[in-house]
């Protein structure tokens, strides 16, 4: 059970983490296989039948653009990041640093309760303890 709920949680993330990692990825022209491999490079493993419902998905909601191009004699599909792609990119990636900023702050070590109502226990000289107590 809780390794489903796990699972679970865990493809939610990914799924956001993924569009983010494409999409910068994607700041330079790829066709699929070679974006599947960068992304793998750099920690991103992706399966293929993830990959280009993605790329469909993102060049629909005009974020990619894609063209046909022949290369070792055999027709691959480009892709780009668009100019809005390039916008809602640098706002994803701002609002990933804000939430991750957040959440840093949440997991930071909370003083105990005893820190917090006994300056002596901070082990703070007297003119630091009356600093703090103003």
């Amino acid at each position: 059970m809780e390794t489903e709920i796990f699972e679970n949680l865990r493809l939610e993330l990914r799924r956001g983490s993924l569009t983010i990692a494409v999409l910068a990825q994607l700041r330079t022209e790829l066709y699929g296989y070679v974006l599947r491999k960068a992304l793998a490079d750099h920690g991103l493993a992706i399966d293929e039948n993830t990959l280009y419902p993605l790329l469909r998905r993102l060049e629909t909601q005009g974020l990619l653009v894609s063209h046909w191009r022949e290369e070792e004699k055999r027709n691959k599909r480009f892709y780009r990041l668009s100019a809005q792609g390039e916008i809602i990119l640098y706002q994803l990636l701002n609002e990933h640093e804000a939430m991750n900023a957040a959440i840093d702050r949440i997991m930071a070590p909370v003083p105990s309760q005893q820190t917090a109502l006994d300056p002596t226990a901070l082990d703070l000289t007297p003119q630091e303890t009356k600093e703090q107590l103003q």
